[in-house]
């Protein structure tokens, strides 16, 4: 039996339930930074996470997004998103989730628990014995192609308008079947883990975004690189996640997107307004 996965998707439901309490409530929106998003919730829930994990592993550290930082030097450390989808939910979108992943200090992901509260849905995954969902094994998808796919990206929530990926999500909304952008990274892992997406990518990212993610990915027999291809680390702010039979595709559609090779050009604003004439 797992040492740590029945804890730590107890601690998941739990902050889960503490969430969908304010999100019934419609919690007040701060701001940690120009359009950066922060609840109530999201500190409640991070308080809830810590005080658990601390129970019951005192001896490991602990990183989470809204700012708790303790131990740095222990073997292993947690990477907490107590909220992943902070603007979905502060707007009454109901797409979140919490994440809590297990990290040895050498990088190795031991352990990933994503939940998605508005679902019920219990996304887990421990090195070397698989993935599930509610506990039934899951696996990536089976297309082979990019052009019959279903892939997912995101966006940041700010300097909008210094990211490339606009340019991505153009460019691979044309070779594929369309790309799905529900805002929350997290949630968007656990998608291609369980076969709902065959590809997700997105830029400038944070470990607590990952770390979960990443290891339900690998578990359910996928593969992530960075956009390069090269090995995926947990400090690394790109991500690339798919089933693996799509991998290769991918990456050499990034490699012509960076390079500016074959693109499919944006019609202009009067070429669109004689189409509707």
């Amino acid at each position: 039996m797992s040492r740590y996965l029945p804890g730590v998707e107890a601690v998941a439901r739990e902050a889960g339930a503490l969430l969908m309490g304010h999100f019934a409530r419609r919690v007040t929106i701060e701001y940690k930074g120009e359009v950066d998003l922060v609840t109530v919730a999201d500190r409640s829930s991070e308080e809830l996470i810590v005080s658990r994990l601390r129970a019951h592993w005192p001896e490991h550290g602990i990183v989470a997004e809204e700012g708790t930082r303790s131990d740095p030097g222990a073997e292993y450390r947690w990477y907490v998103d107590p909220l992943d989808g902070t603007t979905n939910f502060a707007h009454g979108y109901p797409v979140f989730c919490v994440s809590i992943a297990l990290v040895r200090q050498d990088g190795q992901r031991e352990v990933g628990v994503l939940y998605d509260p508005t679902r019920d849905e219990m996304f887990s995954a421990e090195r070397g014995s698989g993935a599930t969902l509610n506990g039934k094994p899951m696996r990536v998808s089976k297309t082979a192609r990019l052009c019959e796919s279903l892939l997912g990206t995101g966006f940041p929530s700010h300097k909008r308008h210094k990211n490339p990926n606009i340019h991505f999500y153009h460019q691979l909304t044309l070779r594929s079947h369309g790309v799905r952008r529900a805002g929350s990274a997290a949630l968007d892992l656990a998608c291609v883990a369980s076969g709902r997406y065959d590809g997700f990518w997105e830029f400038n990212l944070n470990p607590w975004d990952t770390a979960a993610g990443v290891l339900l990915v690998e578990e359910a027999g996928g593969k992530v690189t960075r956009f390069d291809g090269t090995p995926f680390r947990l400090d690394s702010r790109e991500v690339l996640g798919s089933n693996g039979l799509i991998h290769q595709e991918l990456t050499t559609n990034f490699e012509e997107i960076f390079a500016g090779r074959g693109l499919e050009e944006l019609p202009s604003v009067p070429e669109y307004v004689k189409t509707r004439q």
